[in-house]
């Protein structure tokens, strides 16, 4: 059994999906505040992502100084975000749970072939993850 997108029934699977992730410094609304935080260096340009929606968090990464190391850590930073967003015991970690070993996979239409798959091709970095996510929370 597949999971093939991170929309409808499975919205909370997405990014996007509202929730607290605290930070080393901030608390930001979603994964994807957080995560488009993580490429900026310095706290004042991370500030800028504490508000807003998702999408506009997301047209704002696009627009930063990306710190140099990011290409090396930017699965990880993913990772913690998602532990985070999956905490134990939360109603979440309990959802995602609940899909026992259904394939996750962030099907989508934009072209994201890295976190996610589009017209059959893709990674699915994102559904790896929360697989992951999904391991860690069972141990």
């Amino acid at each position: 059994m597949h999971i093939d997108s991170f929309t409808g029934e499975y919205r909370w699977l997405s990014n996007f999906w509202p929730c607290f992730i605290r930070g080393r410094d901030l608390v930001y609304p979603s994964v994807e505040h957080s995560y488009q935080a993580a490429k900026c260096v310095r706290l004042e340009d991370r500030q800028r992502f504490t508000t807003g929606t998702a999408a506009q968090a997301k047209q704002a990464g696009r627009g930063v100084q990306v710190r140099p190391d990011w290409d090396l850590v930017k699965k990880n930073v993913m990772l913690t975000a998602l532990r985070l967003k999956f905490t134990l015991g939360s109603e979440l970690a309990a959802k995602l749970l609940a899909t026992g070993d259904t394939v996750l996979v962030e099907g989508n239409t934009w072209g994201d072939t890295y976190w996610g798959v589009c017209n059959g091709q893709g990674q699915n970095w994102l559904g790896r993850l929360l697989m992951q996510v999904r391991h860690e929370l069972r141990r």
